[in-house]
């Protein structure tokens, strides 16, 4: 027997309102950010991606008429990130499985984009410790990766795949992260 056509209808309806509502708080939240004074927009920015001249290259790119424009700069900006910025950007960012101590918001951002690492399995975190050490010996800096959505097993199953690139192909698959990050990190910002 199917369901009457009106609980159809009203959950049909629900979704409606739902999207209204999602649409329009991505509205208000592009709205608050393109009146931000430049200096504070700058400033979580950074929080998102830190390297300035990303920051700044987003910053100069408004106002923007939507999530997709605002993301569209995010990704045009600051092309080929130079070492110093990379390094300045992963600088920014924990070791996965280790639970950032610091205040503000990149660090904030970490701890939710860390959340599928169980700090209490001691196998895992034993597992990635040295997945991390060894990736760091390897490639001289912190392992990163789009950590959001993902378990500490599938975290650490990307590590040691990528231990088999060279360091050229890790650096773009680094940039490729980062920009990721930035990306989930934006629309955050935008829903509030």
């Amino acid at each position: 027997m199917s369901p009457p056509i009106s609980s159809e209808r009203d959950r049909s309806s629900e979704r409606d309102r739902s999207s209204e509502r999602d649409r329009s708080a991505e509205r208000d939240g592009l709205a608050a950010l393109n009146d931000l004074p430049r200096a504070e927009l700058v400033e979580r920015l950074l929080a998102c991606l830190d390297v300035p001249r990303w920051a700044d290259d987003v910053a100069d790119r408004r106002p923007f008429a939507d999530l997709a424009e605002l993301l569209g700069a995010a990704d045009g900006a600051a092309p080929d990130l130079t070492s110093g910025e990379l390094d300045g950007a992963l600088a920014a960012h924990p070791r996965i499985g280790q639970r950032p101590a610091g205040t503000g918001t990149a660090a904030d951002h970490a701890r939710g984009e860390q959340s599928g690492v169980d700090p209490d399995d001691a196998e895992l975190s034993r597992a990635l410790r040295e997945g991390n050490e060894e990736y760091e010996r390897r490639f001289g800096h912190v392992y990163l990766v789009r950590a959001a959505g993902r378990s500490g097993a599938e975290l650490l199953s990307i590590l040691r795949s990528r231990l088999d690139n060279d360091p050229a192909a890790e650096r773009r698959v680094v940039e490729r992260e980062l920009r990721e990050i930035a990306r989930l990190r934006l629309e955050k910002v935008i829903a509030g």
